[in-house]
């Protein structure tokens, strides 16, 4: 297999010369660069972008923590972290952790050892203090608001949302609301923060109206749909909008006022009111705070779509 001494010899040039040209620097001269490249097309030569990367001390890869995948709301958040990703011709490693802390913490260790350029965490599972000894390695990126910690953070404002959708399932004559939350173990601070907004808008809210563990399958939400009509509830705001399309699609003609969130292809066949926190924009922001390498908080404004 030819290397680059074999180019430096066939080409007559030096091994910096043949250097400068496969990694495309600006200044070699046209004829060189044309005589250099066909040789390495005769002899098939392809360069070792992995030890380029090492030896310029980047490895053009990002992980992704995240708890799942196939799910609407960290595929938009994917979306929008592969196209800017793709842009700078990084890879994307995913790495889901189905919210188990010691698995976050492998993923940390990985880090520790340059397997990734930086980080992206879509949802942590580990309080942000387990964060802190790694930031040393490259950037670590927030998707969620942590106010209290100088981290970088690309978050959409989760109680001005959440109080914009209860209000108007208050204003729509709802008194009997119902929530779908995600996890009971370990609760999330987005779901602490619900319960806070909806007991602001609706100070006699009934905590056995949430109902709990609920992600974006069709089985849960016909449990959910079971679930809310026996609890009798009059408006529901769920955490997706699959699952608002299944409540809707069991309840039938006799459902209550639903809510869903993202603002998925689903909302608008079925016409149900929807909260929209861009989230391709909050992954790809989310890149570009690690490619620039900037330590900020930025807030992404959502929109409530009202069906």
């Amino acid at each position: 297999m030819a290397n680059i001494r074999d180019i430096a010899k066939m080409t007559g040039y030096s091994v910096s010369t043949v250097s400068r040209v496969i990694n495309n620097h600006p200044y070699v001269d046209e004829k060189k660069r044309e005589q250099i490249l066909a040789v390495m097309k005769e002899l098939n030569y392809v360069p070792n972008r992995s030890a380029q990367n090492l030896s310029y001390g980047k490895t053009k890869n990002i992980g992704v923590i995240l708890p799942f995948i196939n799910h609407a709301y960290y595929d938009q958040m994917l979306n929008g972290i592969m196209e800017a990703a793709f842009e700078h011709h990084y890879r994307v490693t995913l790495l889901p952790t189905d919210y188990d802390p010691q698995l976050e913490q492998r993923y940390l260790e990985e880090f520790s050892t340059k397997m990734y350029d930086g980080l992206i965490v879509t949802t942590k599972s580990n309080p942000i203090e387990a964060f802190k000894d790694y930031h040393r390695y490259g950037p670590i990126i927030f998707c969620e608001n942590i106010p209290d910690a100088d981290v970088s953070c690309v978050y959409y404002n989760l109680d001005n949302s959440l109080r914009e959708a209860f209000t108007f399932l208050k204003a729509h004559g709802v008194q009997h609301i119902g929530i779908t939350l995600g996890r009971s173990k370990n609760i999330s601070h987005n779901s602490k923060v619900t319960l806070q907004v909806v007991k602001e808008v609706f100070p006699q809210f009934n905590e056995q109206n949430i109902f709990w563990d609920c992600c974006v399958h069709g089985q849960d939400g016909e449990k959910a749909a079971a679930f809310f009509k026996k609890r009798k509830v009059d408006g529901i705001l769920t955490n997706g909008d699959e699952v608002a399309a299944i409540i809707l699609e069991q309840y039938g003609n006799s459902a209550p006022l639903v809510v869903g969130r993202e603002n998925i292809l689903v909302s608008r066949l079925l016409g149900f009111s929807s909260i929209d926190h861009h989230l391709t924009e909050i992954g790809q922001r989310a890149f570009n705070a690690f490619f620039e390498n900037k330590k900020e908080k930025i807030c992404i404004q959502h929109d409530f779509i009202e069906r």
